[in-house]
């Protein structure tokens, strides 16, 4: 049937299955968005296009679905570009449509003309701009290929406005029809997996080192299988956090930066790594060779660019994970490893996560009492910062897609847009944003979003009053220099939350913070409770960039 470009887009997303957009109209998008006024699939308008991008992402990370967000030309698709970022960083698939001028001005510098093809070009799995009104449906079915497939991550579609009022015929189809090849055959090395199987009949003291993609390659139950077969304990990457219990005796936490000592440690340790999905970002390799000194490391990924990058293997397995895991543990017999076990309990007695729980109102209090309050059913997002860190350590992850946190990119403002993609992509959980002042600064807005759509996100913010986190670096690594990092103290940011339409809090004690928590989590709306914390709290542990256990402060 002949329908107009706009119409075609919507239809495609209606095949792919989106059922959420999140966006702000523009010139150059305004025929999609009228397609759009016809259409069942919901939209959120975002306040700003970081925002919208941010929300598809936070979105796509608890559903495990595609997230997608629209914005017009020129500024409103280069307010994507940070988000984009984002979860190209953290392989997060995201789809993103942007409108642009027409065809034959392409080029001309007309009004609100940008390349964003060629900006986003490092920072998306691939991009494309529709210049065939006959390409269209393909382009967007692609699109969602790409971003799903392999290694997921963002894809923009920027389509001129004379493809989206042009007149196309449209055929509907479903399911997957557009195949990508893949740069994993789907066969994996038997030479390889021999390999590793050799060295973990070997090793006397393993670890598994867990990242994001076993979350992405729903590995998570075949991980645990693993685990328990071999009794080898387990060590996350921030973004693997969920993928292994937390409350399981085989669990090491959170390594790296502002890992537990003891499980730096139990790393720092061992003679074999066997790393799944996992990058080994500079935050938890540190200095060369400085990760596991005397350990051999099993590196297994389905994307072959991240084997050997930024640390040397002995072992590479390409291939999905959780088929690698399937044949691993159907190959490995039970094996006893008390003498290891043992040693690992010893150091995570002596070197566990600590704090003063005292009558003084910490974070580190807060991060748990949140945990206990909600009977251990949220999903947790976060800001960027000391924040995040506290968040990492105290609250237990025991279920994938539980936590939402910008990794790779580090980027401040994206928890509160993020915890509310969340949220519409989760409606039966609660989403809970632990934040900081700094980063919350950045995104604040986004609360209109919330009160408008009443998406009942509660923000938990750790106010301190200043940067904290680079506050922290000058106390510890330049002589006590502050310079620029104290924030407007006079800012009440519950005040600012009810200007917002969302009902906020400002407490000072452990007591008002439990009565304020239980009210939030008793109520479907949107919530704001601002504590007011020391500046002077510290995320500890803490190893200084380029760093080893050895040089751990705190």
């Amino acid at each position: 049937m002949k329908l107009k470009g706009a119409q075609v887009v919507i239809e495609v997303l209606k095949e792919m299955g989106v059922d959420t957009i999140f966006g702000i109209p523009g010139g150059a998008v305004i025929p999609i968005y009228d397609a759009l006024y016809d259409s069942d699939i919901r939209h959120i308008l975002a306040t700003h296009e970081q925002m919208a991008a941010h929300m598809a992402d936070g979105y796509a990370r608890v559903t495990g679905r595609v997230g997608v967000c629209f914005a017009t030309s020129g500024p409103g698709s280069t307010n994507l570009v940070t988000g984009i970022a984002n979860a190209y960083m953290d392989s997060v698939p995201v789809v993103a449509i942007t409108g642009q001028v027409p065809t034959n001005l392409i080029g001309k510098d007309a009004f609100q003309e940008v390349d964003i093809t060629g900006i986003t070009m490092p920072i998306t799995k691939h991009n494309f701009i529709v210049k065939s009104p006959d390409k269209l449906a393909d382009t967007i079915r692609q699109a969602f290929a790409i971003a799903k497939s392999g290694r997921p991550g963002p894809v923009l579609v920027d389509i001129p406005k004379d493809i989206q009022n042009a007149d196309i015929e449209y055929v509907k189809e479903m399911g997957d029809s557009i195949n990508i090849k893949s740069n994993v055959n789907g066969i994996v090395s038997q030479k390889e997996l021999d390999k590793a199987i050799e060295f973990i009949l070997k090793s006397r003291k393993p670890v598994i080192f867990a990242g994001g993609g076993v979350i992405w390659g729903e590995a998570s139950e075949e991980l645990i299988e693993f685990a328990e077969k071999t009794n080898i304990p387990v060590a996350t990457s921030l973004m693997g956090l969920g993928c292994f219990p937390e409350d399981h005796p085989l669990s090491l936490g959170l390594i790296g930066m502002h890992g537990s000592r003891f499980a730096n440690l139990a790393v720092y340790k061992s003679d074999l790594v066997i790393a799944i999905g996992t990058r080994f970002s500079d935050r938890v390799a540190g200095k060369a060779g400085g990760l596991a000194p005397n350990a051999k490391i099993i590196h297994i990924d389905i994307d072959p660019a991240e084997l050997g990058k930024n640390v040397e293997v002995e072992v590479a397995v390409i291939g999905k994970v959780k088929e690698v895991l399937k044949l691993l543990t159907n190959k490995l017999p039970f094996i006893e490893r008390k003498e290891w076990l043992e040693e690992i309990s010893f150091l995570r007695e002596k070197h566990g996560l600590k704090y003063k729980n005292d009558e003084v109102l910490r974070p580190q209090w807060i991060v748990e009492k949140i945990q206990q309050l909600s009977n251990d059913d949220l999903i947790i997002a976060t800001e960027v910062g000391q924040n995040q860190m506290w968040a990492a350590q105290y609250y237990k992850f025991k279920q994938p897609r539980t936590f939402v946190t910008s990794g790779g990119l580090g980027t401040m403002g994206f928890g509160l847009p993020a915890a509310i993609g969340a949220q519409v992509g989760k409606p039966d959980k609660r989403v809970v944003n632990i934040a900081g002042d700094g980063s919350l600064r950045m995104n604040i807005h986004a609360l209109e979003t919330a009160a408008v759509y009443n998406i009942p996100v509660i923000t938990v913010l750790l106010n301190n009053q200043t940067l904290g986190m680079v506050r922290q670096w000058q106390n510890l690594l330049y002589d006590k220099r502050f310079s620029h990092t104290d924030l407007n103290a006079n800012l009440n940011f519950a005040k600012l939350a009810n200007d917002f339409g969302v009902e906020g809090i400002r407490i000072t004690t452990k007591e008002e913070f439990e009565k304020a928590f239980r009210k939030a989590y008793s109520e479907n709306r949107p919530f704001m409770i601002e504590c007011i914390i020391d500046k002077d709290e510290m995320v500890l542990p803490f190893i200084p960039a380029g760093g080893t256990v050895e040089n751990t402060i705190g």
